[in-house]
C-alpha cells in the first residue's frame, strides 16, 4: 500500500493512515483473520481514494462503512471455505500490546473466546453486532454498510446481542484471574499433575485445536475435564523437555506461545469463568502464526 505512506501530504492518504489501525480492527473482528483483514484494508483504500472528501461529513464513519462492507462480502465467501476446513477452525491469534487489555470493551471483543462465539453468528448478524456493540456506529450507518433498513438492523442487533449473551461468560473476568488460571494450567501440564489439571479445568471444559491439516491437532472438540486433562498430559509427555511455554498477551488477554526447541509450535488461549478454565484454544496451523512474532496495534 505504497500510496499510503505517512509522509504524503495528500488529504485522502493522511485520513486513511490516521484510521488504519481502526479499520484493521474492524476487519479483523468481522473475519477472525489478520491476512484477510489486510486484504480488506487494500480494498478499502482503493475505494476511499476515489471519494470526494468534500462530500463526506464524517470521515471515520465513512471509512468504517467501506471496510465493513468489504469485510462482509469476504466473510460470506470465507464461510463457504471454512465448511471444508480440516478439523476445528480457530481465529488467527494476534500478539497485542498491553494497551489493548486496558480497553475492556476492545479486549473482550477481540478475545479468542469472543471471536469463537462470533463465528456462530451469520455474516450480517456478526457485522451488525461488531459495528454497534464495539464501535458504536449509529444504526443508520450500519444499515448502509450491511444493505438493510434501520428497523431491520435494530432487530438484527437485538437478536445478535441475545445470541452472544447466552454464550459469553456471565460475570466479567479480570486479566489477573485469567493469568492465575493459565499459570496453574501451565504448571500442572508441565509437571504431569493430572489432579492439578482437574483442579483448574471446569467439568465441561471444551478444548479446540486448529492444525489446518498441516500440523497435528485434535480433529474434533474434546469435552470434559478428565478427557482434556489426560490428553494434555499425554501430549506433553511425548514432547518432553523440548517444549517451552512463554507467557504473552494474545488478543488482549494472557496466553502462551509454545515452542519446540527453537521452532514456533503454536499458541494457547483460554476462556475463564469463576476461576476455572472453560475453554482451551490451541492454534498450531503455521499459516495462522505470522502475527505471533510481533505486536499488532488494535484501535476502536
Amino acid at each position: 500500500m505504497s500510496q499510503c505512506g505517512a509522509g504524503s501530504a495528500d488529504p485522502a492518504t493522511e485520513t486513511f493512515v490516521a484510521h488504519r489501525d481502526l479499520l484493521f480492527t474492524v476487519a479483523y473482528e468481522l473475519l477472525g483473520s489478520a491476512s484477510d483483514a489486510e486484504d480488506v484494508l487494500q480494498e478499502t483504500w482503493m475505494r476511499w481514494a476515489d471519494v470526494d472528501l468534500g462530500a463526506v461529513r464524517d470521515h471515520r464513519a465513512y471509512l468504517v462503512r467501506i471496510a465493513a462492507r468489504q469485510a462482509l462480502g469476504r466473510l460470506r465467501t470465507l464461510g463457504r471455505r471454512r465448511e471444508n476446513y480440516v478439523g476445528s477452525w480457530l481465529p488467527e491469534p494476534l500478539l497485542t500490546a498491553p494497551d489493548v487489555a486496558e480497553d475492556v470493551v476492545l479486549a473482550d471483543s477481540v478475545s479468542m473466546a469472543m471471536l469463537v462465539v462470533l463465528e456462530s453468528l451469520n455474516p450480517v448478524e456478526r457485522a451488525v453486532f461488531v459495528l454497534r456493540e464495539v464501535f458504536d456506529l449509529p444504526y443508520g450507518e450500519i444499515a448502509e454498510a450491511v444493505g438493510r433498513n434501520r428497523a431491520s438492523v435494530r432487530q438484527i442487533a437485538h437478536r445478535a446481542r441475545s445470541h452472544v449473551a447466552a454464550r459469553r461468560p456471565r460475570d466479567p473476568v479480570s486479566p489477573a484471574q485469567t493469568r492465575a488460571a493459565l499459570r496453574a494450567f501451565h504448571r500442572a501440564v508441565e509437571t504431569g499433575d493430572l489432579q492439578g489439571l482437574l483442579d483448574v479445568l471446569a467439568p465441561e471444559v471444551v478444548l479446540l485445536s486448529d492444525g489446518g491439516g498441516v500440523r497435528k491437532a485434535v480433529p474434533r472438540p474434546v469435552v470434559g475435564a478428565r478427557k482434556v486433562a489426560r490428553l494434555l498430559v499425554a501430549g506433553w509427555e511425548r514432547v518432553g523437555d523440548r517444549v517451552s511455554a512463554v507467557p504473552v498477551q494474545l488478543n488482549g488477554w494472557p496466553g502462551l506461545v509454545l515452542r519446540l526447541g527453537a521452532e514456533l509450535d503454536g499458541v494457547v488461549a483460554v476462556r475463564v469463568e469463576d476461576g476455572l478454565i472453560t475453554g482451551l484454544y490451541f492454534v498450531h496451523n503455521p499459516e495462522k502464526l505470522s502475527r505471533v512474532g510481533r505486536e499488532t496495534v488494535l484501535r476502536r
